[in-house]
Parts: structure tokens; C-alpha cells; sequence
């Protein structure tokens, strides 16, 4: 439309690898696709020309110097939701001010503190006011209607996260999620609920045991000092056994019981070595043992891997990794997979029981959380132990028998 009139389009993403380098390449496609192919020409590195008119490629990192730049044709800004407030009034919004030229956000909703949510709400209002339409809204029904393998595909994701899950809400329904609230929600806690009795050892059955390990730190014991689990670091390991679905279930991830738990509040490392290793080797034999290597962590995964070998399988701690943990915990949870062992009144479950209940999540960018007990109320051990439990099973792939 402008290749004569000349003039300049910008569209910044959150990163410029690889969000705005796949745009680029999606447009120079596009343009090949519909016979411009030797027209048009690159620019510096980040403009497409196509005749006198330029599309302009920009990073909205934070660090990145975009000062300058005129979109008197369109402004966009994709994946509003992960694009900084600031960094869009500031450097971004005023691009368009010489022609008050059309501005657009796209992107996925997370929560209602992002840029996305900001303007998407501006918009409603202002439909109200004037009738004119602002805010377009495809969600995964809408998109499923046209294309049937997106159907199936989102159908088998509602079914292993369920419809309540963070990232189904976003990214599929398109709701925005509260943030700073609980963690879960008592028809979830209910979920976890289930009516197998808690064993001591294994079963001479056959099954798979998996354990999740969640390491405190060293403490000096004296006889004047109190040990109370919620008052002081754990280190707790959850065991749970494992049964895989059929080759023709929708939810293709094992189910989960938790069968035992261990705690020990206190305990020196080298103490902690024997007895780990004698109840994941001999009391259950466990296939696959996470253990969280944070800190102090190293030291005891690597003891336990020169014993167990490689089925110890170190977790880091990190925004992103923790983040992972509690989306798989909430998908187990939601898609009935996980189950706990009968209440049986033990103080182990009774402290379970109120870390789920006390646990907090809160919203963090590019579509993470965080989850914890606030430090004020307790420890999360327990929490976190389950979690890593639930990412020991995530590991495991049934074996096939294998014929000629």
C-alpha cells in the first residue's frame, strides 16, 4: 500500500532472539510468497524495504536503544503481555504521535498487571463510550472451528492441565489469572485426596516407586533448642508409586500415588547419608530420586549419585525451573493423577495438609510463577518435596516389550 508513498511501520517484540527475528523471517516470506522476491531489500540488519516504504524490526528489552524511530504508517507491539510499561510509554508510544497512527497489541493474557491487560481494558471502555470496536478476542474455540488439529491438540492439553490451569487459562481461554492469591483452592486440595492406605516399604508387586528429596541445611542441635517441623528447615522425601495409562489414553503422563513420606529436622549431612540411601535403595528401591541441588544440595546429590547412581537426578532451583514445577504440579493435580495416601491423622500429613492450604503463587513475566508458604506462616518442604516427587515421575517412560 505505501511502496510508492513511502513511509515506515514499526513492530517491537520482547526479545530480538528470537521473537523479532522470527518476525522478519515470517514477512520476508510472505513477500516471496506474493511475487516480491528479489524487490525487496534488508536494511542494517532489522529493516525490510519494500520500495520506498520500510517495515522496522525493534527489541523491547530493556536495554535495548530504540530512540528515534518513526511509525507514521502502524505501530505494533507484539506479546504485549511481556513488553514493560515504561519501556512503551516512554520509548514505544510516542513513535506513533506525528500521524496518531493506528496502534496495535497483540499477544496471550496472564495477568492483570500486564501492559496486554492495560490497554485491552482501555479499549473496553472505550467501546462503551463511542460503540467503535477496539479489542478483538480469538480464543482456542474460536481458532478450533477452522482448524480441527488445533482442536484435538488443545483438547488433549485441557485434559492433562485442566480448565482452571494457569497456562490453559491464558494462553488458550484467554483470561487473565489473579496474582498474589493461593496456590490452591479447596476443590484442588480436595482432588488430591485419595483412599489408598500409606505403605512402609514396597510392595512385591512390581510396581515403580519414584521419590522427590527437598534438602534443609545444616543445624546445630542442642538440648535447650525445640525441633518443630514448622518452625524449623526440613529435609523431606516424598515417595510415591507409579502406574503408566494405556497406549490409547488422551493423558498420556503416569499416575501418581503417594505412598510415604520421611522428615528430619536438624540432621547433620553425614547422618542424613546412611538413612537416605538405605530407604531409597532397600526399603523402595526407587527408579528415579529428584533432588534439589540448590545450595548445600550439591554436596548430598552427588553423595547419593556415587551410591544410587543415575537414578539420582539433580534440580536446580531457578525463576524458570520452580516456575516448570508448579505448572506440572497443578496439571497432576487438576487431571486427578496425583493422589495422596488416606489421612491417616500423622504429623506428616497433617503438615502436608497445611502447606497445601497456606501456599501462595504469584505472577511473575514471560508467563512464570512463583509458589511458597510465606516464611511467616512455615516452611514449604513438604510443598516442594511433593513437587519434585511429581517431577521424578515425569521422567519415567513405561518399558515396551520389545519382539522380532
Amino acid at each position: 500500500m505505501f511502496m510508492s508513498a513511502g513511509g515506515s511501520a514499526v513492530k517491537c517484540s520482547p526479545t530480538f532472539k528470537p521473537q523479532t527475528v522470527i518476525s522478519m523471517s515470517r514477512l520476508k516470506q510472505r513477500l516471496d510468497d506474493f511475487g516480491y522476491e528479489g524487490i525487496w531489500m534488508t536494511e542494517m540488519g532489522y529493516i525490510v524495504r519494500l520500495g520506498a516504504a520500510r517495515q522496522v524490526f525493534l527489541s523491547a528489552e530493556e536495554s535495548s536503544s530504540v530512540v528515534g524511530h518513526t511509525a507514521d504508517i502502524l505501530l505494533e507491539i507484539d506479546e504485549s503481555q511481556d513488553v514493560s510499561k515504561e519501556k512503551y510509554s516512554k520509548e514505544f508510544r510516542p513513535m506513533a504521535s506525528s500521524t496518531n497512527a493506528t496502534t496495535v497489541h497483540y499477544g496471550t493474557t496472564w495477568d492483570d498487571s500486564t501492559l496486554l491487560e492495560e490497554i485491552k481494558q482501555l479499549n473496553l471502555e472505550l467501546e462503551k463510550s463511542d460503540g467503535f470496536k477496539r479489542h478483538f478476542r480469538y480464543d482456542w474455540q474460536e481458532v478450533a472451528r477452522h482448524n480441527p488439529n488445533y482442536l484435538s491438540f488443545v483438547e488433549a492439553e485441557r485434559a492433562r492441565m485442566g480448565d482452571d490451569h494457569p497456562l490453559f487459562l491464558s494462553q488458550y481461554a484467554l483470561l487473565p489469572i489473579r496474582t498474589g492469591g493461593g496456590y490452591l483452592n479447596r476443590s484442588q486440595i480436595g482432588q488430591l485426596q485419595g483412599n489408598h492406605t500409606r505403605l512402609r516399604s514396597r510392595e512385591s508387586n512390581g510396581k515403580v516407586y519414584v521419590a522427590g528429596i527437598d534438602l534443609a541445611g545444616e543445624a546445630e542441635i542442642t538440648e535447650e533448642l525445640e525441633l518443630t517441623v514448622r518452625g524449623r528447615d526440613a529435609t523431606v522425601i516424598t515417595i510415591a508409586n507409579i502406574d503408566f495409562p494405556p497406549d490409547d489414553a488422551v493423558v498420556k503422563e503416569p499416575h501418581i500415588q503417594i505412598v510415604e513420606h520421611y522428615c528430619w529436622v536438624g540432621k547433620k549431612h553425614p547422618d542424613l547419608y546412611r538413612l537416605m540411601v538405605d530407604v531409597l535403595r532397600n526399603t523402595w528401591g526407587c527408579s528415579h530420586i529428584v533432588v534439589d541441588v540448590t545450595g548445600v544440595g550439591e554436596a548430598v546429590a552427588s553423595f547419593l549419585r556415587s551410591s544410587l547412581g543415575s537414578r539420582v537426578l539433580p534440580f536446580k532451583f531457578s525463576q524458570v525451573s520452580k516456575s516448570a514445577l508448579g505448572f506440572n504440579l497443578l496439571a497432576a493435580i487438576n487431571s486427578s493423577r496425583l493422589k495422596l495416601y488416606k489421612g491417616d491423622g500423622s504429623d506428616d500429613y497433617r503438615e502436608l495438609m497445611f502447606e497445601l492450604e497456606r501456599a501462595r503463587s504469584v505472577c511473575r513475566p514471560n508467563q512464570t510463577i512463583n509458589f511458597f508458604v510465606d516464611p511467616a506462616e512455615g516452611h514449604d518442604d513438604y510443598l516442594m518435596s511433593l513437587a519434585l516427587c511429581v517431577e521424578a515421575a515425569s521422567r519415567l517412560r513405561p518399558r515396551r516389550a520389545v519382539g522380532r
